[in-house]
């Protein structure tokens, strides 16, 4: 365990020198957060970035007004996220969930435990383990660790884990290894992805300039 826990610490002191805080999540509150969990399912984020700006522009982020909006004009303005209907579907049963548990006052959601929240989350249709764990992390700041695929092919690559390793098993490896602050979960989080972007490609990484090069040495 000390030894994943220095290997982890250097991988994140490594890449925050590198690339200096990022700033995640760029949301103007927790529910457009929520809302972009959702809509970033298997699409890039700038479409993602359209689509909110849509529902922005016709005054829909707010869980109720989202819940109460025409289903097909909600496809309609989402359609740049991709998937559009079973999103618009998530959507709604989002923002259900949102108003049954807390009236849609998210500040009352951010005082229960996490484990309560995730398994609630996770009871969604359409949330799973990672959109929970983003919600959890982003929008109700509790200190959750986010696993997705690049934080996988990056700690394959560095013999953390196995390619096949299950997305529990690489949440509690962190979460066993790592401060639990939601400040460095959230910078953690997002300097894997931003490694994996510019570096640690699915093909063709480029090991030799990554400011992790120096650990396969």
């Amino acid at each position: 365990m000390k030894r994943t826990s220095r290997e982890l610490s250097r991988i994140y002191e490594l890449l925050n020198r590198h690339f200096g805080d990022l700033r995640w999540w760029p949301a103007r509150s927790g529910f457009e957060v929520m809302v972009g969990t959702v809509l970033t399912q298997n699409t890039a984020w700038s479409n993602v970035v359209k689509a909110i700006r849509s529902l922005r522009k016709h005054g829909l982020l707010t869980p109720g007004k989202l819940l109460g909006a025409d289903l097909e004009k909600l496809e309609g303005l989402i359609r740049p996220a991709g998937y559009f209907r079973i999103k618009a579907d998530r959507l709604k049963r989002m923002c259900r969930f949102v108003m049954d548990e807390c009236g849609g006052r998210l500040s009352l959601l951010k005082k229960r435990e996490s484990s309560e929240m995730r398994q609630l989350l996770l009871s969604v249709k359409g949330i799973g383990p990672e959109t929970a764990d983003s919600i959890l992390l982003y929008a109700l700041e509790k200190p959750v660790f986010v696993v997705d695929a690049y934080t996988r092919r990056i700690f394959s690559r560095h013999g953390l884990i196995s390619e096949n390793a299950r997305y529990e098993d690489v949440k509690t490896l962190v979460e066993e290894n790592f401060p639990m602050e939601v400040a460095r979960l959230n910078q953690f989080h997002a300097l894997l992805v931003e490694t994996a972007k510019s570096y640690c490609k699915k093909n063709n990484p480029l090991c030799n300039e990554c400011p992790l090069g120096i650990l396969l040495k």
